[in-house]
């Protein structure tokens, strides 16, 4: 049994794996929050997806992981400022997601359709490979994940004020707008960060279910984003062990057990199944 526990960690792949997951699961945790309670789960996916435009554009380049992860970032954060803008122009929200979300991550495939071996680096993209995570792309997810844990701890109380009650939070002279785009940025950040982890499909599962996990155990934010880190974390480290001791993919070991913990949550919490199942008997 301890041979078992302990044998994955002697590989250096599998350490770096294990530190990327930890900085994801990490950086997925402070934004998961606000993802959760404001219901951004849609941009979370839009910006995800739409990073491939930019990943595919660095790629094609001839750019490395790094500049890869950069290109990725940069097109995350054009999708967020954009929806910000279309969305001040009276557009529902989620026709400016759908609208950039279809628009850029199609230009990424027909980008990535163009290179030699396009199913290969297509489905790299698309699901991603922790497993071969250079340490390139840690140093780059580490720098996303200190941004992201800077803005979260300087403007914590007016992201927190405009989440729950934006117009009251304009009334005393909060720029509502601006702190909002400030928070899609930073979703896209994070995504980022886990797109070369999870690859764009995958994404949103990380930042949504450690997240959705938490807001069945606590109810303060600060507390939500602690137990999310902690979920996201367990996640990482039980899709890590299934992946080299039953020899599949690690990304969606990860995701899958992060949705697992969440439906066994689910079950076993007083917030979940039993008070539902309750308050459907007694009705």
């Amino acid at each position: 049994m301890i041979d078992w526990l302990s044998d994955p960690w002697q590989f250096e792949f599998m350490q770096r794996a294990l530190l990327a997951g930890a900085l994801v699961a990490l950086a997925s945790s402070i934004v998961g929050a606000f993802v959760v309670i404001k219901g951004l789960a849609f941009l979370t996916d839009a910006v995800a997806h739409t990073s491939l435009a930019g990943a595919a554009i660095a790629f094609l380049a001839g750019g490395g992981s790094v500049a890869i992860s950069l290109g990725a970032a940069g097109a995350a954060g054009v999708t967020a400022v954009g929806v910000s803008i279309l969305t001040r122009a009276r557009m529902r929200e989620d026709t400016a997601i759908g609208l950039l979300f279809a628009a850029l991550f199609a230009f990424g495939i027909l980008l990535i359709s163009r290179a030699r071996n396009y199913t290969l680096e297509l489905s790299s993209f698309l699901v991603g490979n922790i497993l071969t995570v250079p340490t390139e792309d840690i140093i780059v997810m580490a720098a996303l994940a200190s941004v992201v844990i800077f803005v979260m701890l300087v403007f914590y109380r007016e992201m927190l004020f405009v989440a729950y009650d934006p117009t009251m939070a304009a009334a005393t002279g909060i720029r509502v707008g601006l702190v909002q785009t400030g928070l899609m940025v930073l979703v896209a950040l994070a995504a980022v960060a886990a797109f070369r982890l999870v690859g764009v499909v995958l994404v949103m599962a990380m930042l949504v279910a450690p997240a959705a996990t938490a807001t069945l155990v606590v109810r303060r934010v600060p507390l939500i984003m602690i137990t999310g880190a902690f979920f996201g974390l367990l996640a990482v480290c039980i899709g890590l062990y299934a992946s080299f001791h039953g020899d599949v993919a690690a990304g969606p070991s990860i995701v899958v057990t992060s949705v697992s913990l969440f439906l066994l949550v689910f079950t076993i919490s007083r917030r979940g199944l039993i008070r539902t199942a309750r308050r459907l008997w007694s009705s």
